[in-house]
Formats: C-alpha cells, sequence, structure tokens
C-alpha cells in the first residue's frame, strides 16, 4: 500500500515579545499545534471568570485558510478550562496578536502557569463561497425541521 502524498501549507509566524513561543506538535500526527500563553508570571482563572490570554504570536495564514483554535483535552477535562465561544477563528487576514480567552468552568480557582499549552490550533481549508438572496428554496424531506426532528439517537 503506497502512503498518501500530503501538501503542505506554508504559515508565516511573527514573535511580537521575546518570550512568544513557536506552537508544537503533541506527536508526529496530531492534527492541531499546541498553543503557549505569553505571560511570564501565573494567572488564576475564578469559577465562572473568562480571562484574555495572548500568545505573542501574529501569523499569516495563506488565503483560503483559517486557523480553527480548540481547548486542548487535558486542561478542559482535568481543570474544567475552555475556550467559551467553543472554536476561535483566526481568519487568514488578521494579522495581530493570537488570543486565546479562557473561562473556568470548574467551582475552584485553576492557575494557568506561564508559558502553559492552553488551546491548540488546526489550519483548514476554507472554500469561497458567494451568497445570493432567493424568493424560494429548493424542497427535501427534511424541510424546515431542525433541533431534534430527525429523533434523539
Amino acid at each position: 500500500m503506497e502512503g498518501k502524498v500530503i501538501q503542505l501549507i506554508y504559515v508565516r509566524i511573527k514573535r511580537l515579545t521575546d518570550t512568544a513561543i513557536i506552537p508544537t506538535k503533541g506527536s508526529a500526527f496530531a492534527a492541531g499545534y499546541d498553543l503557549y500563553v505569553d505571560t511570564t508570571e501565573d494567572i488564576t482563572v475564578y469559577p465562572g471568570e473568562v480571562v484574555p490570554f495572548y500568545t505573542g504570536l501574529a501569523m499569516e495564514i495563506p488565503d483560503g485558510y483559517f486557523g480553527a483554535i480548540y481547548s486542548r483535552s487535558g486542561i478542559a477535562t482535568k481543570f474544567g478550562m475552555r475556550l467559551p465561544h467553543c472554536v476561535g477563528i483566526l481568519d487568514s487576514d488578521y494579522r495581530g496578536n493570537v488570543g486565546i480567552p479562557l473561562r473556568n468552568d470548574s467551582d475552584s480557582p485553576v492557575t494557568v502557569k506561564a508559558h502553559e499549552r492552553v488551546a491548540q490550533i488546526v489550519f483548514q481549508r476554507c472554500e469561497a463561497v458567494g451568497l445570493y438572496e432567493a424568493d424560494e428554496l429548493t424542497k427535501t424531506e427534511r424541510g424546515a425541521g431542525g433541533f431534534g426532528s430527525s429523533g434523539r439517537t
């Protein structure tokens, strides 16, 4: 069986601070690159609180792609920390400091350590789409049924 040819995309990364850490992969086949907070001191996040953290990095994602920022499973399951909006979108034309808001869903304060890995970014293709208004839409069997209309399981 022959291996599949994988086409690489290249993302330019600029350090905005001397302490910023370039994203890393946890394993050779990991889908995402771990993102590190760019802080030199530990910061405590209290239950229900949302704190914006920054990576100290700017990225140049190629046109036709975006960066999807997800919570890391370890920090979510062990400490109850997650992105408050579930998935952050880093557009290809954004050149500012990559931010990571974190929400503490636990009942206890959680301390984010200096330079800790708190999220991951997955680079994904984004197809160009043209939207246009129409008077009618084609009919389907499902129609306007939503929110569980196709069954519970």
